[in-house]
C-alpha cells in the first residue's frame, strides 16, 4: 500500500481527512490492481469495478487494410470534459477487455492533452473498444514501465567564464532561458541540449546557435538519456553499453532539423533575440518539450518561432510542429548528405505521406555500420525537393497559421531487435506512410 500524505489528523478538517481517507482507499487499491496478474480475471475485474465504479467506453477503428502496431490514441482533454464532465484524471485506468494498458494523461502538451494510450496491435480494418474505469474523486495512482523519456539537464553552482561553464554540477530542469554566455561546447548543458527517447531511439537537440538534432542509437529499449554526458562529454561518441551518437550534424541539417533557404544557402536557427526551453510531458507512453526561438533573422525578418517535439512508446518517429510568426514563404529541413547512404525519394500521394530518407554505412561507429534517416511529411505541403552541398533538402510550405508538421525518424542496425537491411528500411519506411495518412479514428462513447 502506498500512502503518500504526511499530515497529522489532528493538523486537518474533517472535508479534509474524508478526502485523504479517500485517498489512501484507492492508492492502496491501486496496489492490489497493480498485482492483477497473480489473481483471477474475474477477481481483478471485481476490484476494478469497486475501486473505481464510473466508466465509458472510447472505439478506435484502423481504417486500413494492414495491420499496424504500437498504436497512438489520443482522448482529447475538451471531448472527456463535454461528454464526461465528472472524469477525473486522478484515478482512472484504461483496459482493453481485461488487460489493463499502460497510459498517462497530458496536463502540459497542448497537441495532445488528455488521456494517452499505446495500443499494442490493431488487426486490418478491426475496431476495438476499449474501456476507461474512474473514480470522481481521490487519488488512484498508477506504475507503469517508462517507454518514453524528455529531459533538459544543465549545470548549475558554478559560472560562465569567457564563453565557457566551469565547475558546477547537473541537474535536470523542466525549464531553461538559454543564457546569451551559451555557446557549442560551453561545457554548461549535458549532451549540449534537450533530450528525447522512446524504447527504440533516442534523440537531442543541440540548444545553441547551431539548433541541429542529433541521434542517439540505441541497443536496448531501456530509457539511457539519464546516464548520457556525465562524464565529460565525450563518452558517447564511442560506443557504450547502451549505444552510442551515431550520426555527423556538423553543420548540415541534421536530420528533421528546422532551416530556411535564402540565396542558395540553408540557414538553421542561428541568430535568434533569445531561446527557451520547457519539458511539457515526461510520461511512460508520451514525451514532449517545446523549444521557443524569438526574433529569428532569416534575410532581412525577423520571426518567432515555437517548436513542439514529441514522440511515443513502440515508435521511432519524432513529430515536430511548428507555429512561426511574420508570414515565412517555407520552412526546409532534410537529411545530412553521406557518401555511403545515397538518397531515397518518395512523393507519396492522397493515400500515403511523402519521405525523403538515406540508407547506408553512415554511423559514427568505427567501422561504420547500416544507419537508416529519414524525414517524413505531407506531400500537399510540398514546395520543392532540393539540396545543397551538405544537405537532401526538402522546402515546406506553411499554413496561412504559419503552422507546418512533419515527422523525423532514425533506424540503427544494432537496435535489439531492430531493421538490418536497406529493404527492411524502405518497407518499413512504407509503412509509416501509408499510417500517417490513414490515422486511427477515435471514438467516445457514453451512455445516454
Amino acid at each position: 500500500m502506498r500512502i503518500n500524505a504526511q499530515i497529522l489528523p489532528s493538523e486537518m478538517s474533517i472535508k479534509r481527512l474524508k478526502n485523504l481517507k479517500m485517498s489512501i482507499f484507492l492508492t492502496a487499491a491501486s496496489g492490489l490492481l497493480e498485482g492483477a496478474l497473480a489473481v483471477p480475471n474475474q477477481l481483478y475485474a471485481q476490484a476494478v469495478a469497486k475501486i473505481l465504479p464510473r466508466s465509458f467506453q472510447v472505439e478506435v477503428t484502423n481504417p486500413l487494410s494492414v495491420a499496424r502496431t504500437e498504436i497512438l490514441v489520443v482522448i482529447p482533454a475538451s471531448t472527456i470534459k463535454a461528454d464526461v464532465p465528472e472524469f477525473n484524471p486522478r484515478a482512472y485506468v484504461v483496459q482493453d477487455g481485461k488487460t489493463e494498458l499502460a497510459s498517462q494523461y497530458n496536463q502540459h502538451d497542448t497537441d495532445k492533452p488528455g488521456i494517452v494510450v499505446v495500443l499494442p496491435k490493431l488487426a486490418a480494418k478491426e475496431k476495438k473498444m476499449l474501456t476507461v474505469r474512474y473514480a470522481t474523486s481521490g487519488t488512484a495512482e498508477r506504475f507503469y514501465p517508462k517507454r518514453t523519456q524528455a529531459e533538459l539537464s544543465h549545470k548549475v553552482g558554478g559560472e560562465f567564464v569567457n564563453r565557457e561553464y566551469q565547475a558546477g554540477e547537473f541537474k535536470n530542469v523542466e525549464y531553461l532561458r538559454v543564457p546569451k554566455e551559451h555557446k557549442d561546447h560551453s561545457w554548461f548543458i549535458r549532451y549540449e541540449g534537450p533530450g528525447w527517447e522512446s524504447d527504440l531511439v533516442g534523440y537531442r537537440l543541440y540548444l545553441d546557435q547551431r539548433n541541429a538534432t542529433d541521434v542517439f542509437g540505441k541497443t536496448t529499449h531501456e530509457m539511457i538519456l539519464q546516464h548520457v554526458g556525465l562524464d565529460g562529454f565525450d563518452s558517447y561518441h564511442h560506443l557504450q553499453p547502451w549505444g552510442m551518437d551515431v550520426m555527423k550534424v556538423g553543420k548540415s541539417i541534421g536530420v528533421g532539423s528546422i532551416g530556411s533557404i535564402i540565396n542558395g544557402v540553408t540557414e538553421r536557427v542561428e541568430i535568434t533575440d533569445s531561446v527557451d526551453c520547457r519539458i511539457t510531458e515526461n510520461g511512460p507512453v508520451y514525451s514532449s518539450f517545446v523549444t521557443r526561438y524569438y526574433g529569428w533573422k532569416i534575410g532581412s525578418r525577423k520571426h518567432d518561432v515555437q517548436s513542439r517535439i514529441s514522440i511515443h512508446a513502440g515508435s521511432r518517429l519524432t513529430q515536430t510542429r511548428l507555429s512561426i510568426t511574420n508570414q515565412i514563404d517555407h520552412i526546409a529541413t532534410g537529411i545530412v548528405k553521406d557518401k555511403a547512404a545515397p538518397l531515397i525519394i518518395n512523393k507519396g500521394d492522397n493515400s500515403k505521406w511523402a519521405y525523403l530518407a538515406t540508407y547506408g554505412k553512415q554511423s559514427l561507429n568505427t567501422p561504420p555500420d547500416e544507419l537508416g534517416l529519414a524525414v517524413v511529411f505531407n506531400p500537399a505541403t510540398v514546395i520543392e525537393y532540393t539540396e545543397d552541398a551538405l544537405s537532401h533538402l526538402v522546402k515546406l510550405k506553411p499554413t496561412e497559421a504559419g503552422e507546418v508538421t512533419y515527422y523525423f525518424l532514425a533506424a540503427w542496425v544494432y537496435e535489439k531487435e531492430g531493421i538490418k537491411t536497406e529493404a527492411e528500411f524502405i518497407q518499413y519506411l512504407d509503412h509509416v506512410a501509408l499510417e500517417l495518412a490513414n490515422p486511427v479514428t477515435v471514438t467516445l462513447k457514453t451512455k445516454k
